[in-house]
């Protein structure tokens, strides 16, 4: 018993009488409130309920149906929600038809390079800014990011630009601070299986861009966004950044077949950052149109006005005309598909 599936007309205390039976076995409920019904996910070992227990609950006042999903992430699964998930980030909709566009430079630098990014992409129809405060670096002589300094200035950018703000954060000393001025939290490659890491940005309710590991396949993925929705946060954007294979010619492999499978398997949005999936600037704009054909949700883009001189991944990122180009390519593609960018 894993999806306990209420009656139409259940009632509030019908409800709140299960909850506490699920609870008073040592079980989480994670309640799921659709258009028709209204489903619990029991989280914790279901497996040792036994089936006098199984039938008992199916005979309570407002269950309609009890399920148990096969697969180990229950509630990102399709068992769980058959609808995809749709959510919104101020006035920018997750999920739905419209395709979103997060662009910015990988790491916030100063000010003013970052102001001037941010006016491009947004001139260009970007939805949100991103920019790395923390910057999680393979040597750790490289630039490791502003921090604070850095936060501050994204916020700048959105006060001046509208634009929500998309940043991430590496440890859980950082969340506060993180939480004060993103609009959207993002979970990094190398961070996609910091359990507690997940388990603390889970409690709270900010939108999450969780990227799948370097080596991860789509089941870790899956089991990690599960971390997060045990939680009780749902609001999670899954974001295929390429995976470490025997190939050298890419930084990356782009895994474009995650797109579809994440869809089959999860009711939650997929994203597609093909500037990390590539690693070179001149395979972004093809990737990013094969992402959109494949059933993304939204894009990652790298973006900076002077690539050459970026202190972070400049050989992947686009000048902002080349962006402008992009985003109007991209337009034909959703209409291709029946989507809005």
């Amino acid at each position: 018993m894993d999806i306990i599936v209420l009656k139409p007309k259940v009632t509030a205390k019908e409800l709140r009488h299960i909850v506490r039976k699920l609870e008073s076995m040592g079980f989480k409920a994670n309640i799921s409130k659709g258009t028709e019904r209204t489903v619990i996910g029991v989280i914790g070992d279901t497996s040792k309920i036994t089936e006098d227990e199984s039938n008992a609950f199916a005979s309570m006042a407002g269950v309609e149906t009890i399920h148990r999903i096969i697969q180990p992430f229950k509630l990102a699964s399709r068992d769980f929600k058959s609808g995809d998930t749709v959510f919104r980030v101020g006035r920018q909709t997750i999920g739905g038809r419209k395709i979103q566009v997060i662009a910015g430079p990988c790491a916030v630098e100063n000010l003013p390079t970052l102001l001037t990014i941010a006016r491009e992409v947004k001139k260009a129809g970007a939805s949100f800014i991103r920019g790395g405060a923390f910057k999680p670096r393979t040597s750790p002589y490289s630039f490791q990011g502003l921090g604070e300094e850095g936060l501050k200035y994204l916020a700048e950018a959105r006060r001046e630009t509208g634009l929500p703000v998309v940043t991430e954060v590496m440890d859980p000393r950082d969340i506060d601070v993180v939480l004060k001025y993103a609009d959207v939290i993002q979970v990094g490659a190398r961070n996609m299986q910091n359990f507690r890491l997940l388990q603390a940005i889970g409690a709270h309710d900010k939108p999450i861009v969780l990227k799948r590991g370097l080596s991860a396949t789509i089941k870790d993925l899956l089991m990690a966004a599960e971390y997060i929705m045990a939680q009780g946060n749902n609001r999670i954007m899954l974001c295929e950044r390429g995976i470490r294979t025997f190939e050298t010619a890419t930084r990356n492999t782009l895994d474009l077949n995650a797109v579809p499978v994440l869809k089959k398997l999860s009711h939650l949005p997929v994203i597609v950052d093909p500037s990390h999936g590539a690693g070179q600037w001149n395979l972004v704009a093809p990737m990013a149109k094969a992402a959109v054909a494949a059933g993304a949700d939204g894009l990652i883009i790298e973006v900076h006005s002077r690539p050459e001189e970026a202190l972070s991944d400049g050989e992947q990122s686009l000048k902002p005309e080349k962006f402008k180009t992009l985003m109007k390519e991209l337009k034909a593609v959703a209409r291709a598909v029946g989507r809005t960018l």
